[in-house]
């Protein structure tokens, strides 16, 4: 642990996309089902036959109310509130819980500031919960058609489900790019099959095309009380994976996402769902098996196959989405420096955590033997995804009525009936709490406690070296009062606070008595917005014939390089030259000085986070031959 690093946001707002060449364009189009809409693109393997399980045997009237359910759901959640309004607030083209949580906090001061920080760090702890269940019900909703196909097999679901979790988990580390480039047209070719599945049946029962009426959904919520209720935590799994359309933004930008599910995926989902509500009216008996029952028996193990394909890119889109966010946490501030691994040399967002990996695989395996199936995953399900739709609808207020500058009163006439709709299915999946829901509820828990022991300790930490550290104005007056040994080349020493004197420097001084003959020192801020232009790379300050100051920031989705910062610099006019130059950072050792309580407690748990914390020349990118490590101890 070092004293570098700063999440202070520096500037703000929002840049218009760039349009894209046409050929361009329609790639990223089919690029995006395979990563934005693998999730909510398998939820027709289990939503509809969910949601009608919980009526039990449903009349024809009933198929046609949850139906409507499912198709008014996918109509104000993801394309009125997603794809129609919230795609609009994005922070310099990124999407997402933190990316909004940035660009609110830039343009809020005082409490509300801490209030967004509190709603971003919850959202960012429920999609954690949400991340190891997707995987597992993904994967074994496709495996289990092995049941339709060859009943014999059912035993062996589980097992056969958990090897394909463990060689998803296993090949992360050699990158997705490869397997990225297919993604996009296996998912076209499954949207196309679900449209060309609903089809088959739609007109066998065409009173079944009702669903569109928004009549019968509010006919079936009024008239089945308590139970209708209950149904909107089922429901609310057609809708699973609609933050993605918000978060991969800054993957494939806002036109070519709203084109992808505006004339591809939405139709087929809709489509899809009429087709299994008219097979549920015509053999309600086959509604445990609804999805594959609706198959012709021919195409059985083909869509086997495809169904398992599928939701295997449904899983890879939420564990990449999973190492960007923590990679945005990192660099906001929220959680400690892990380590990372970039497997692209081409697309630097291209990242792989093994810590967050290893932990991902570990939960997604014990959800699946703890549920051995998909109706127990499904009652898990639901709970951190439409809490963090919340959250996200709650932040949104923030930034549409002051950075969109719409104003309070037209914000909030805008969002609430939007917010109306997430507390309800929020609240019917709290139904879902005692068969399964806890466990989502306790990942995002565990998260939320380590987030807020990372940030609290981290304000602790720099409270404590600004009450015991120097000035750094009154140690460079200091030496000029007594003669000190000087060193040729450049000293450049990291710090997270510019007015103090660095630990780094105050230890050479003491310890080895000497000083180089120019000293740079560096601060690292963390930009609001995911990139930062070369041009705003760099802020240089001379301090003194001796002395110059250099604040370097970097984009939330960036890779800290402190080294091609500072090269930066120079076209500003410092003198660098990597060849002649010591970097010098603190390594921490922090001891807890509380005999016993909570803070105590707290305050191991964040030590014990920076010893996890990836090397500080690693983290900042510093040549190991031009690093030179110096030790202190801490109370904290």
């Amino acid at each position: 642990m070092d004293d570098s690093g700063d999440t202070r946001d520096i500037g703000g707002g929002d840049a218009p996309q760039a349009a894209v060449p046409k050929k361009a364009f329609w790639g990223l189009t089919v690029g995006s089902l395979g990563v934005v809409f693998g999730d909510i693109g398998t939820s027709p393997l289990y939503a509809l036959r969910q949601s009608l399980a919980t009526v039990g045997t449903p009349d024809d009237n009933e198929v046609i109310g949850i139906v409507s359910l499912l198709i008014w759901s996918l109509i104000l959640v993801v394309t009125v509130k997603y794809v129609l309004i919230m795609m609009w607030a994005d922070n310099r083209g990124e999407g997402g819980t933190l990316a909004l949580m940035s660009l609110a906090r830039n343009a809020l001061e005082g409490r509300r500031r801490g209030l967004i920080l509190v709603l971003g760090s919850v959202g960012a702890a429920l999609f954690y919960g949400d991340a190891i269940l997707t995987p597992a019900i993904s994967v074994v909703s496709a495996v289990e058609g092995l049941e339709v196909v060859a009943p014999g097999v059912a035993p062996m679901v589980v097992p056969i489900t958990a090897g394909i979790l463990i060689a998803l988990f296993a090949m992360q580390s050699r990158g997705s790019g490869r397997i990225a480039a297919v993604f996009g047209p296996i998912m076209l070719a499954w949207f196309a099959i679900l449209t060309v599945i609903g089809f088959i049946h739609i007109f066998s029962a065409p009173q079944i095309l009702r669903a569109f009426w928004p009549v019968e959904a509010v006919t079936f919520l009024t008239g089945h009380g308590l139970i209708g209720f209950l149904t909107l935590g089922s429901v609310f799994l057609a809708v699973t994976g609609a933050e993605a359309l918000y978060a991969d933004m800054g993957h494939f930008g806002r036109s070519p996402i709203r084109t992808a599910w505006l004339l591809i995926a939405f139709p087929a989902l809709v489509i899809n769902y009429l087709g299994q509500g008219a097979h549920a009216i015509l053999r309600p008996q086959e509604i445990g098996t609804l999805f594959f029952s609706a198959v012709p028996g021919w195409a059985e193990i083909p869509m086997l196959l495809l169904a398992t394909i599928a939701t295997v890119i449904a899983s890879q889109a939420v564990i990449s989405g999973a190492f960007s966010l923590t990679w945005q946490a990192m660099r906001l501030g929220l959680l400690p420096h892990l380590r990372v691994l970039h497997t692209s040399s081409r697309m630097p967002n291209q990242i792989y955590i093994p810590s967050i990996n290893w932990l991902m695989l570990v939960g997604a395996l014990s959800l699946l033997f703890i549920f051995k199936g998909s109706d127990g995953l499904a009652s898990a399900y639901g709970i951190a995804v439409s809490g963090t739709m919340v959250v996200t609808t709650l932040m949104a207020v923030f930034v549409f009525a002051t950075v969109l500058r719409l104003g309070r009163v037209k914000a909030l006439a805008l969002f609430i009936p939007l917010l109306a709709v997430d507390f309800a299915f929020f609240s019917a999946n709290l139904s879902k709490i005692d068969s399964g829901g806890y466990v989502p509820l306790a990942a995002a828990g565990i998260v939320m406690v380590l987030i807020w022991a990372w940030v609290r300790g981290t304000r602790l930490l720099s409270e404590r070296l600004r009450s015991e550290s120097v000035m750094l104005a009154d140690l460079m007056a200091s030496l000029d009062d007594r003669p000190i040994a000087r060193v040729d080349g450049t000293a450049v020493f990291l710090t997270a606070i510019p007015e103090l004197a660095p630990l780094a420097l105050l230890h050479n001084l003491k310890h080895n008595r000497v000083l180089h003959r120019h000293n740079i020192i560096v601060t690292v801020r963390t930009a609001p917005g995911p990139r930062v232009d070369d041009s705003n790379r760099a802020i240089v300050a001379s301090l003194g014939d001796d002395f110059s100051a250099v604040e370097l920031s970097f984009g939330f989705m960036e890779q800290v390089d402190v080294v091609s910062g500072l090269n930066v610099a120079r076209a500003k006019g410092l003198a660098f030259a990597v060849e002649t130059s010591s970097f010098f950072v603190t390594r921490r050792s922090l001891r807890p000085v509380r005999d016993s309580g909570l803070l105590r407690w707290l305050d191991r748990l964040y030590i014990g986070m920076t010893e996890l914390s990836e090397d500080s020349s690693d983290y900042f990118a510093i040549p190991a031959a031009c690093a030179v490590e110096m030790g202190v101890k801490i109370d904290l």
